[in-house]
Protein backbone atom coordinates (compact mmCIF):
# COMPACT_ATOMS: atom_id res chain seq x y z
CA UNK A 1 0.00 0.00 0.00
CA UNK A 2 1.35 3.40 -0.94
CA UNK A 3 1.49 5.65 2.18
CA UNK A 4 0.78 8.62 -0.09
CA UNK A 5 -2.84 7.46 -0.12
CA UNK A 6 -2.99 8.33 3.60
CA UNK A 7 -2.52 12.12 3.72
CA UNK A 8 -1.94 12.44 7.45
CA UNK A 9 1.26 10.37 7.24
CA UNK A 10 2.84 13.19 5.25
CA UNK A 11 2.92 15.19 8.50
CA UNK A 12 5.77 12.96 9.64
CA UNK A 13 9.34 14.15 9.02
CA UNK A 14 10.17 10.53 8.15
CA UNK A 15 7.00 8.94 6.71
CA UNK A 16 7.10 5.24 5.86
CA UNK A 17 8.13 4.51 2.30
CA UNK A 18 5.87 1.48 2.11
CA UNK A 19 3.06 -0.05 4.14
CA UNK A 20 2.34 -3.77 4.10
CA UNK A 21 -1.26 -4.62 4.88
CA UNK A 22 -3.42 -7.54 5.97
CA UNK A 23 -7.02 -6.79 5.07
CA UNK A 24 -8.71 -4.62 2.49
CA UNK A 25 -8.23 -1.03 3.63
CA UNK A 26 -10.25 1.79 2.15
CA UNK A 27 -9.65 5.52 2.21
CA UNK A 28 -12.65 5.87 4.52
CA UNK A 29 -11.04 3.56 7.07
CA UNK A 30 -8.15 6.00 7.52
CA UNK A 31 -10.21 9.19 7.33
CA UNK A 32 -11.29 9.71 10.97
CA UNK A 33 -8.98 7.82 13.29
CA UNK A 34 -8.51 7.94 17.06
CA UNK A 35 -5.57 6.25 18.76
CA UNK A 36 -6.03 4.36 22.03
CA UNK A 37 -2.74 3.29 23.59
CA UNK A 38 -1.37 2.38 26.99
CA UNK A 39 0.36 -0.05 29.25
CA UNK A 40 0.79 -3.74 28.57
CA UNK A 41 0.03 -4.26 32.27
CA UNK A 42 -3.60 -3.23 31.92
CA UNK A 43 -5.62 -2.96 35.14
CA UNK A 44 -9.34 -3.37 35.74
CA UNK A 45 -9.51 0.42 35.86
CA UNK A 46 -7.91 0.64 32.43
CA UNK A 47 -10.37 -1.88 31.05
CA UNK A 48 -13.35 0.05 32.36
CA UNK A 49 -12.03 3.31 30.90
CA UNK A 50 -11.70 1.64 27.49
CA UNK A 51 -15.22 0.27 27.85
CA UNK A 52 -16.42 3.85 28.30
CA UNK A 53 -14.34 5.56 25.62
CA UNK A 54 -14.31 3.13 22.70
CA UNK A 55 -18.07 2.47 22.23
CA UNK A 56 -18.67 6.23 22.11
CA UNK A 57 -16.00 6.65 19.44
CA UNK A 58 -17.43 3.74 17.43
CA UNK A 59 -20.85 5.39 17.60
CA UNK A 60 -19.23 8.54 16.17
CA UNK A 61 -17.89 6.45 13.25
CA UNK A 62 -14.28 6.78 14.31
CA UNK A 63 -11.68 4.16 13.41
CA UNK A 64 -9.75 2.94 16.45
CA UNK A 65 -5.97 2.76 15.97
CA UNK A 66 -3.65 0.94 18.34
CA UNK A 67 -0.46 -1.09 18.43
CA UNK A 68 -1.73 -4.69 18.79
CA UNK A 69 0.33 -5.34 21.94
CA UNK A 70 -1.08 -7.27 24.90
CA UNK A 71 -2.75 -5.00 27.43
CA UNK A 72 -4.41 -1.70 26.54
CA UNK A 73 -3.80 -2.04 22.79
CA UNK A 74 -5.44 -5.41 22.29
CA UNK A 75 -8.26 -4.62 24.70
CA UNK A 76 -9.06 -1.49 22.69
CA UNK A 77 -9.09 -3.54 19.47
CA UNK A 78 -11.43 -6.11 21.06
CA UNK A 79 -13.89 -3.62 22.54
CA UNK A 80 -14.02 -1.83 19.18
CA UNK A 81 -14.88 -5.06 17.36
CA UNK A 82 -17.45 -6.08 20.00
CA UNK A 83 -19.22 -2.77 19.45
CA UNK A 84 -19.32 -3.13 15.68
CA UNK A 85 -16.44 -0.78 14.93
CA UNK A 86 -13.42 -0.97 12.67
CA UNK A 87 -9.89 -0.88 13.92
CA UNK A 88 -6.35 -0.57 12.56
CA UNK A 89 -3.50 -2.45 14.24
CA UNK A 90 -0.07 -0.91 13.57
CA UNK A 91 2.52 -3.63 14.09
CA UNK A 92 5.98 -3.26 15.59
CA UNK A 93 7.27 -6.11 13.43
CA UNK A 94 7.05 -7.36 9.86
CA UNK A 95 3.66 -8.20 8.40
CA UNK A 96 4.80 -11.75 7.59
CA UNK A 97 5.72 -12.55 11.20
CA UNK A 98 3.88 -15.62 12.48
CA UNK A 99 1.44 -14.78 15.27
CA UNK A 100 0.53 -16.83 18.31
CA UNK A 101 -2.88 -18.58 18.05
CA UNK A 102 -4.47 -16.01 20.37
CA UNK A 103 -3.04 -13.05 18.47
CA UNK A 104 -3.99 -14.58 15.12
CA UNK A 105 -7.57 -14.97 16.31
CA UNK A 106 -7.70 -11.26 17.10
CA UNK A 107 -6.00 -10.36 13.82
CA UNK A 108 -8.54 -12.41 11.87
CA UNK A 109 -11.40 -10.70 13.73
CA UNK A 110 -9.96 -7.26 12.92
CA UNK A 111 -9.76 -8.09 9.21
CA UNK A 112 -13.15 -9.81 9.03
CA UNK A 113 -14.84 -6.73 10.53
CA UNK A 114 -13.41 -4.38 7.93
CA UNK A 115 -10.24 -3.31 9.68
CA UNK A 116 -6.63 -4.11 8.88
CA UNK A 117 -3.15 -4.77 10.20
CA UNK A 118 -0.37 -2.58 8.83
CA UNK A 119 3.42 -2.54 9.07
CA UNK A 120 6.16 -0.67 7.28
CA UNK A 121 8.16 -3.89 7.17
CA UNK A 122 7.56 -7.23 5.54
CA UNK A 123 9.91 -9.53 7.44
CA UNK A 124 11.40 -7.43 10.27
CA UNK A 125 11.62 -9.15 13.65
CA UNK A 126 10.35 -7.23 16.69
CA UNK A 127 13.22 -5.49 18.49
CA UNK A 128 13.66 -2.65 20.96
CA UNK A 129 13.87 -0.05 18.18
CA UNK A 130 10.92 -1.20 16.05
CA UNK A 131 8.25 -0.29 18.60
CA UNK A 132 9.23 3.40 19.03
CA UNK A 133 9.42 3.65 15.23
CA UNK A 134 5.96 2.11 14.98
CA UNK A 135 4.56 4.59 17.50
CA UNK A 136 5.08 7.55 15.17
CA UNK A 137 2.66 5.95 12.68
CA UNK A 138 0.03 5.39 15.37
CA UNK A 139 0.18 9.07 16.33
CA UNK A 140 0.26 10.32 12.74
CA UNK A 141 -2.82 8.34 11.69
CA UNK A 142 -4.93 9.77 14.51
CA UNK A 143 -6.85 13.00 14.92
CA UNK A 144 -6.96 12.41 18.69
CA UNK A 145 -4.70 10.29 20.88
CA UNK A 146 -5.82 8.83 24.21
CA UNK A 147 -3.23 7.53 26.69
CA UNK A 148 -5.14 5.17 28.98
CA UNK A 149 -2.45 3.92 31.37
CA UNK A 150 1.30 4.47 31.17
CA UNK A 151 4.26 4.20 33.50
CA UNK A 152 7.00 6.81 33.53
CA UNK A 153 9.08 4.76 31.05
CA UNK A 154 6.17 3.50 28.97
CA UNK A 155 6.44 3.38 25.20
CA UNK A 156 3.04 5.06 25.15
CA UNK A 157 4.76 8.28 26.18
CA UNK A 158 6.71 8.10 22.90
CA UNK A 159 3.35 8.05 21.12
CA UNK A 160 2.27 10.99 23.28
CA UNK A 161 5.39 12.95 22.31
CA UNK A 162 4.71 12.28 18.63
CA UNK A 163 1.13 13.45 19.09
CA UNK A 164 2.43 16.72 20.54
CA UNK A 165 4.96 17.18 17.71
CA UNK A 166 2.29 16.48 15.09
CA UNK A 167 -0.23 18.77 16.81
CA UNK A 168 -2.74 15.99 17.45
CA UNK A 169 -5.19 16.41 20.30
CA UNK A 170 -3.74 14.49 23.24
CA UNK A 171 -5.80 13.15 26.14
CA UNK A 172 -4.53 11.36 29.24
CA UNK A 173 -6.64 9.42 31.70
CA UNK A 174 -5.88 10.27 35.35
CA UNK A 175 -5.38 7.32 37.65
CA UNK A 176 -4.78 6.48 41.30
CA UNK A 177 -1.60 8.05 42.65
CA UNK A 178 -0.67 4.63 44.03
CA UNK A 179 -0.68 3.02 40.58
CA UNK A 180 2.63 2.76 38.71
CA UNK A 181 0.80 2.46 35.39
CA UNK A 182 -0.80 5.84 36.00
CA UNK A 183 2.42 7.72 36.80
CA UNK A 184 2.99 8.61 33.15
CA UNK A 185 -0.55 9.74 32.44
CA UNK A 186 -0.72 11.77 35.65
CA UNK A 187 2.55 13.46 34.70
CA UNK A 188 1.22 14.35 31.24
CA UNK A 189 -1.72 16.04 32.95
CA UNK A 190 0.35 17.74 35.64
CA UNK A 191 2.70 19.28 33.07
CA UNK A 192 -0.24 20.33 30.84
CA UNK A 193 1.17 18.23 27.99
CA UNK A 194 -2.20 16.47 27.68
CA UNK A 195 -5.82 17.32 28.37
CA UNK A 196 -7.26 15.35 31.25
CA UNK A 197 -9.99 12.97 30.17
CA UNK A 198 -12.78 13.61 32.65
CA UNK A 199 -15.11 10.72 31.93
CA UNK A 200 -18.37 10.28 30.13
CA UNK A 201 -21.53 11.34 31.91
CA UNK A 202 -23.76 8.95 30.01
CA UNK A 203 -23.60 5.33 31.08
CA UNK A 204 -26.14 2.59 30.54
CA UNK A 205 -28.76 2.20 33.25
CA UNK A 206 -27.91 -1.49 33.43
CA UNK A 207 -24.29 -0.72 34.29
CA UNK A 208 -25.28 1.89 36.86
CA UNK A 209 -27.91 -0.20 38.60
CA UNK A 210 -25.67 -3.29 38.72
CA UNK A 211 -22.63 -1.56 40.20
CA UNK A 212 -22.23 -2.75 43.82
CA UNK A 213 -20.42 0.44 44.82
CA UNK A 214 -23.30 2.62 43.72
CA UNK A 215 -25.73 0.30 45.48
CA UNK A 216 -23.68 0.51 48.66
CA UNK A 217 -23.75 4.32 48.52
CA UNK A 218 -27.46 4.49 47.80
CA UNK A 219 -28.47 5.41 51.35
CA UNK A 220 -25.36 6.95 52.92
CA UNK A 221 -21.91 8.31 51.96
CA UNK A 222 -18.97 6.10 52.86
CA UNK A 223 -15.18 6.16 52.90
CA UNK A 224 -13.16 3.70 50.84
CA UNK A 225 -12.33 1.71 54.01
CA UNK A 226 -16.02 1.43 54.86
CA UNK A 227 -16.81 0.32 51.31
CA UNK A 228 -14.01 -2.23 51.50
CA UNK A 229 -15.50 -3.77 54.65
CA UNK A 230 -19.09 -3.65 53.38
CA UNK A 231 -18.28 -5.16 49.96
CA UNK A 232 -15.46 -7.45 51.13
CA UNK A 233 -13.17 -6.11 48.39
CA UNK A 234 -9.56 -4.86 48.60
CA UNK A 235 -9.07 -1.12 48.92
CA UNK A 236 -6.70 -1.14 45.90
CA UNK A 237 -9.38 -2.65 43.67
CA UNK A 238 -12.05 -0.21 44.86
CA UNK A 239 -9.78 2.81 44.43
CA UNK A 240 -9.58 2.45 40.64
CA UNK A 241 -13.32 1.88 40.31
CA UNK A 242 -14.14 4.83 42.53
CA UNK A 243 -11.90 7.09 40.46
CA UNK A 244 -13.71 6.01 37.31
CA UNK A 245 -17.15 6.57 38.86
CA UNK A 246 -16.10 10.07 39.93
CA UNK A 247 -14.81 10.80 36.42
CA UNK A 248 -18.02 9.54 34.82
CA UNK A 249 -20.08 11.80 37.07
CA UNK A 250 -21.86 9.17 39.16
CA UNK A 251 -20.04 9.96 42.40
CA UNK A 252 -18.52 12.96 44.09
CA UNK A 253 -15.77 12.85 46.69
CA UNK A 254 -15.11 15.24 49.58
CA UNK A 255 -12.45 14.70 52.22
CA UNK A 256 -12.20 11.01 51.45
CA UNK A 257 -15.95 10.40 51.61
CA UNK A 258 -17.83 9.26 48.50
CA UNK A 259 -21.35 10.47 47.73
CA UNK A 260 -23.71 9.16 45.10
CA UNK A 261 -25.05 11.91 42.82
Amino acid sequence: MDPKHIPQLSDLPNPPKQLYVLGKPTEALFRHCVAIVGSRAITEYGKRVIELIVPKLVFEKKTIVSGFMRGVDQYAHRICIENGGRTIAVLGWGIDTKLSPEDKKLADAIVSRGGCLVSEWQTQRPTLWTFPVRNRIVAALAEDVYIIEAGLKSGSLITANWAIKLKRKLYAVPGPVTSRVSEGTNQLIATAAATMWQGIKQQSERTVSDDPILQALEHEPLTIDQLSRNLNKPVAELGATLTLLVLSGHLSERDGVYYKK
